[in-house]
């Protein structure tokens, strides 16, 4: 038995797919895989089959022709073609988030282009044509991609813009990563929390202590796992998560929180620092950074909601060195911090 790719359009009426399939059959075709991809032309069909040895090319064109199919390209695959699509895709984003600058390459793997090219200029008509498919990097520039047989299709393109889309996201969160060196000459990787980190923070919040969860979240009990989910990737808003670098370079846990929440025109700022890792600059820089993000964001001020005995929270607003107004609230404490206007910033 042999494999085979092939690919026909078939007019997308009821019964059409079935004439098809049984016209494979009755040749001793095994089909293994069919993918459907939705054109204006009709339902284009990818098949994996598997035929028999003395099956070849112009015998499975022609039993496709008679099973109502046309624009008919047969080719030899190889055993990794049983490999089911999404897994094959699921691998290709894995390495693309390990290796942003394999972007193209992992295009033309994923679609079997024989040529992909990269230029700086954006592209002004992205789309396919044929065997030619051209997109957008959303990062600046564009790809190419060509190969000879068979046409792009309208879901291969999808599938191209969400890797291109993924590889965009992992370059801004690597350029978003800082490292960061306190005052005791301490170094730790502070940058922004993705959804993976919950397992982390659920540690950080077990290590620290039940003052600091008290302070943190003003005498309330420690969020569930879905809450701090939320708190990862807020709808509105921006997280950090600061780990420590060990002696052999590796990543330690998590050992810092910041939460910026969105309310209005306002947001809201909270700290979590591990009790080990408080005192030494850590919330001062944490603070610092989520503030030039509620700038950039176009926030109209900061609000801080503080425990009157937190005097270390307290300190750390004062470093900010912005002029801040204070209301309270019996022990309650609101810290509101004007942020200037985008104009006001720029200048």
């Amino acid at each position: 038995m042999t494999l085979w790719r092939i690919r026909a359009t078939v007019d997308d009426r009821p019964g059409y797919l079935s004439v098809l399939t049984a016209s494979l059959a009755l040749r001793g075709v095994n089909i293994l895989t069919v993918q459907v991809h939705t054109t204006e032309r009709g339902a284009v069909d990818d098949f994996l089959v598997d035929a028999p040895d003395t099956i070849g090319e112009a015998d499975l064109v022609a039993a496709v022709e008679r099973g109502r199919g046309r624009d008919c390209w047969v080719a030899r695959s190889e055993a990794r073609g049983l490999a089911d699509q999404p897994t094959r895709v699921l691998g290709l984003a894995t390495r693309l988030v390990r290796d942003p600058d394999a972007t193209g390459e992992v295009l033309g793997t994923l679609l079997g282009a024989d040529a992909v090219t990269w230029r700086p200029d954006t592209v002004a008509d992205a789309g396919i044509s044929d065997t030619t498919m051209r997109l957008a990097d959303p990062g600046g520039g564009s790809y190419t991609l060509r190969r000879a047989a068979p046409g792009f299709t309208p879901a291969e393109y999808a599938r191209a813009q969400a890797l291109l889309e993924l590889a965009t996201t992992v370059v801004r969160r690597a350029a978003e990563q800082v490292t960061l060196v306190l005052p005791d000459g301490a170094e730790l990787t502070v940058r922004p929390a993705v959804a993976d980190d919950l397992p982390g923070l659920l540690d950080l919040h077990e290590a620290c202590s039940a003052r600091s969860r008290h302070r943190r979240y003003l005498g309330g009990s420690t969020p569930t796992p879905a809450r701090l989910r939320q708190l990862l990737e807020p709808a509105r808003g921006h997280t950090l998560v600061a780990a420590a670098t060990g002696p052999d370079g590796a990543t330690e846990s998590l050992v810092a929180m910041g939460n910026l929440l969105g309310e209005g025109d306002e947001a809201e700022v909270a700290l979590l620092v591990r009790d080990d890792w408080q005192r030494r600059g850590l919330g001062s820089a944490l603070l610092r950074r989520l503030a030039r993000h509620a700038d950039q964001a176009g926030y109209a001020a900061l609000v801080l909601h503080v425990q009157a005995e937190n005097a270390p929270m307290l300190r750390t607003v004062r470093r900010l060195d912005r002029p801040t107004t204070t209301d309270r609230d019996g022990p309650l404490l609101t810290l509101t911090v004007p942020l200037p206007t985008p104009a006001a910033a720029h200048h």
